[in-house]
């Protein structure tokens, strides 16, 4: 009985874990879509990013309660309880990623109509390229439970924080010649920001790698500081 149990309780992680893999991949396009949106003009595929969020939303709140469920009905403890405990982290941040990538199809339907080519959209395109990979990281970390890669990939963070400044300071030196493109600058930015914030979350998901394998918890830590407490 009590390895039959066991069986179960594996299977019901397995599938938990296989479902945040099934959410990770969905964020992921959701993600590159929105980012091809926005450099490209493309109307609706912006629509269908925005559109399909509620499917993030759906799984999210369908792998949160089956967490609850396995907590409540198995008392998972040590390294099975650090693994619920981070699905339900995780899945937080990939819905909050969602929402990220549902604000820069926003801006690309803002921006669609325009039809100048700048510099910041080459910039754009390479930074949601930059976060997309990162998120792709994350996720192999998780499901690899490979702390040397998640580490890796939060390393990624402090490019991504670069090339938003970079980013930025353009936009502001832009507005500040031509005040008619404030309005579009503006968007671009408020799309940077959001994709600079999936880079963010990213890096969640890599310290919660950390913390399933190592047992402990690398928020709020340098970079270098995570290096020397983990390898």
């Amino acid at each position: 009985m009590s390895a039959h149990i066991s069986q179960q309780f594996n299977a019901e992680l397995d599938n938990v874990r296989n479902q945040v893999m099934t959410m990770g991949g969905l964020v992921e396009n959701h993600v590159q879509s929105a980012c091809t949106a926005l450099v490209e003009g493309d109307m609706v595929l912006a629509e269908r990013v925005v559109d399909d969020d509620f499917k993030v939303n759906a799984l999210e709140v369908e792998i949160d309660d089956q967490c609850t469920q396995i907590i409540a009905r198995r008392q998972p403890t040590a390294g099975d309880l650090r693994l619920v405990m981070m699905i339900v982290k995780t899945i937080t941040d990939l819905e909050r990623i969602g929402d990220e990538a549902e604000k820069v199809a926003k801006m690309a339907k803002e921006l669609a109509d325009i039809k100048d080519s700048t510099s910041q959209y080459i910039e754009i395109r390479h930074l949601g390229e930059h976060v997309r990979k990162m998120l792709h990281d994350a996720l192999d970390a998780f499901a690899r439970t490979d702390v040397e890669a998640a580490i890796h990939a939060a390393a990624e963070d402090e490019q991504v924080d670069q090339e938003y400044e970079a980013i930025t300071r353009q936009l502001i030196t832009q507005m500040m010649e031509d005040p008619k493109k404030i309005q579009r600058s503006l968007n671009v930015l408020w799309a940077a920001r959001a994709l600079e914030r999936i880079g963010d979350h990213a890096k969640n998901i890599c310290e919660y790698v950390i913390y399933l394998v190592k047992g402990k918890d690398v928020r709020h830590v340098t970079l270098e500081q995570m290096k020397k407490e983990i390898l």
